[in-house]
C-alpha cells in the first residue's frame, strides 16, 4: 500500500512539472500523450484568458509571441498563494517585482513590473469590497485626525506609466517620479489623475500618521518644503484639504489600511 501512495505522488508530481514545463519535462510514464496534452492546453490557456483581459497595454508592448511566453514563464517559475482566479493577476504582479531569473535572459521593458501594476489597479479597485468614506465636516480638517479612503489610492512609479504603449517606450525613467491618485467614483467608473508632489506627499503623511489632525499635517509640510511665507502654505494647503475631502478621496476620523504604492 505504501509503495502504490508513493507512485501516485510521483505520478501527480510528474504531471505537475509536465503541465508547467512542457518544452523541458516528459509527462508522467505510462500516461497517453494525446490526453495529457489536453490538460497542458487547458491549464495554459485558461491562465492566458485570466491575464489577458487585465493586461491589454502590456500585450500590446510585447506583442503577442513574447507575452505568451511571459505567461509560460509565470506558469513554470511562479507558485502562487490564492486558490481565487480573481487573484491572479495580483500574482502576476507580485512575480513580475521581484525580477525572476528566468527572465533574465530576454529583452524586456525595463517598465514591464509597473506598467503591469498599474494596469492591475484598475482591477483590483473595481473588485475592492471597501466602502467609500462617509460624507464629513469640512469644517473639522484642521481640527481633527484625517484618513484616505481606502478607494482612493496613492501610486508613485519611476516610469510614466499613464503614457507607455506600443508608441512610446523610454529606456530610461525620467528624472521625477510619476504620481498618481486612482480612485473609484461612487458610480464604480476609476478614475486616475497626476498628484502634485505636495499633494501625494500629505496623503502619504495621512497614510503614515493617522493620530495627527489636518493642521500639524500642513505644518510639517510647511517645514518639509522650507516655505517661506507660512500663512500662505496654510491657507493653499487648507484648499488642497478641501478639495480631496470634496472628491472623497480623505475624510476625518479613525484610520482606514489602504495599499500606498511608492517607488522603490
Amino acid at each position: 500500500m505504501a509503495r502504490s501512495t508513493a507512485t501516485l505522488h510521483e505520478q501527480q508530481q510528474a504531471l505537475t512539472r509536465y503541465l508547467r514545463d512542457p518544452e523541458h519535462c516528459p509527462p508522467p510514464a505510462g500516461m497517453n500523450r494525446a490526453r495529457v496534452a489536453v490538460y497542458r492546453e487547458l491549464i495554459f490557456n485558461n491562465l492566458h484568458t485570466l491575464l489577458s483581459s487585465t493586461f491589454p497595454v502590456l500585450i500590446g508592448v510585447l506583442g503577442r509571441e513574447r507575452w505568451h511566453a511571459l505567461v509560460r514563464v509565470f506558469l513554470r517559475d511562479y507558485r502562487a498563494v490564492t486558490p481565487k482566479f480573481g487573484e491572479i493577476a495580483e500574482e502576476f504582479v507580485a512575480f513580475l517585482a521581484t525580477e525572476p531569473p528566468g527572465l533574465a535572459d530576454g529583452d524586456w521593458p525595463p517598465f514591464m513590473a509597473e506598467l503591469a501594476h498599474y494596469e492591475w489597479v484598475e482591477m483590483a479597485l473595481q473588485q475592492s469590497e471597501a466602502e467609500p468614506l462617509p460624507v464629513g465636516d469640512a469644517q473639522l480638517l484642521l481640527s481633527q485626525p484625517l484618513r484616505v479612503s481606502p478607494l482612493a489610492w496613492p501610486l508613485a512609479y519611476r516610469w510614466p506609466v499613464q503614457r507607455l504603449g506600443p508608441d512610446y517606450q523610454p529606456t530610461e525613467p525620467p528624472a521625477a517620479p510619476t504620481l498618481l491618485l486612482v480612485r473609484r467614483l461612487p458610480d464604480w467608473r476609476i478614475r486616475f489623475a497626476e498628484l502634485s508632489p505636495l499633494a501625494w506627499r500629505l496623503l502619504e503623511r495621512i497614510t503614515q500618521f493617522p493620530e495627527l489632525e489636518g493642521r500639524s499635517h500642513l505644518h510639517g509640510l510647511a517645514a518639509e518644503a522650507e516655505a517661506a511665507d507660512l500663512e500662505a502654505f496654510m491657507a493653499n494647503g487648507l484648499g488642497l484639504l478641501q478639495q480631496l475631502h470634496g472628491q472623497g478621496v480623505i475624510g476625518v476620523g479613525v484610520r482606514v489600511e489602504h495599499p500606498l504604492y511608492r517607488v522603490a
